[in-house]
């Protein structure tokens, strides 16, 4: 018996035969079987909610059901609002790049870093380019250099053909 997702058994699919019952009002009533709960809380016009599905010491609370998943649906509404997504943008530049493409491609990364965007930093090397990897890594540090308010989450670093950076905001 496994909660998924805050649904959480009410009434008749509580299988256990006895539960810790807690009012409304967060007031402890005792254990009882599960159907005499259950009948307390249609009394009060109410539903009895499985809260802690321990075998050893199940709690069950009564409440109106409806009331108490709109509540929580609100309150993770309310936080998911509160997150920042960070995206990764990606800047493609080549080992033979001219200085003044270079630095529009720089000026573009600090964009994304100012956004609070992660960059990864994509150079390709094709056919006898392979050769001058060397000379590709200056062209990636010329380019960390060019960019202000990052710092390197990974450095550069081949993965196959492609030399690969990450950079992400500087952390204040």
């Amino acid at each position: 018996m496994f909660l998924i997702k805050q649904d959480f058994l009410i009434n008749e699919n509580i299988e256990f035969s006895k539960v810790q019952v807690v009012d409304s009002d967060g007031q402890k009533i005792g254990i009882m079987p599960t159907n005499k709960a259950i009948e307390l809380a249609k009394d009060e016009g109410l539903d009895l909610v499985l809260v802690s599905p321990n075998p050893s010491n199940p709690v069950c609370k009564i409440l109106d059901y409806s009331k108490y998943k709109f509540e929580m649906a609100k309150k993770a509404k309310e936080s998911k609002k509160k997150q920042k997504v960070i995206e990764i943008k990606e800047v493609r530049i080549s080992p033979n790049i001219d200085r003044h493409d270079l630095e529009v491609k720089a000026k573009n990364a600090n964009k994304f870093i100012d956004a609070g965007n992660k960059v990864k930093v994509t150079m390709r090397f094709r056919g006898r380019e392979l050769n001058f990897v060397d000379q590709g890594k200056n062209i990636m540090s010329d380019f960390k250099d060019m960019i202000d308010n990052a710092q390197i989450e990974k450095e550069a670093k081949m993965e196959g053909k492609n030399l690969v950076m990450f950079l992400i905001p500087k952390q204040k």
